[in-house]
């Protein structure tokens, strides 16, 4: 599982294996826990679409946690192709 970056104790991560067919690029992000994760579309424009908070990061967290995602889009998106030599965007 490939670790892009750390923020407030939170990683932010791709899975090894984005499943077949491959998803829109996205990030996972959890403290310590793999299986409950939440999980953030980057949108072609490099904004952030959060699909489910499902490791429970308080708002004022997650919103942190988008910004700098945003702000590291771009590596983001590369780090993507680099890994899966393909993308898509959720929108």
């Amino acid at each position: 599982m490939p670790q892009l970056f750390k923020m407030d104790g939170y990683r932010i991560y791709f899975w090894s294996n984005e499943g077949q067919p491959l998803e829109p690029i996205h990030v996972h992000v959890s403290k310590n826990q793999r299986k409950n994760s939440t999980k953030i579309w980057i949108t072609e424009n490099g904004k952030c679409v959060v699909e489910n908070n499902n490791s429970k990061i308080s708002d004022t967290t997650l919103k942190n946690i988008t910004e700098m995602i945003e702000l590291h889009a771009d590596e983001i998106i590369e780090e993507w192709k680099n890994r899966f030599k393909t993308i898509s965007f959720y929108c």
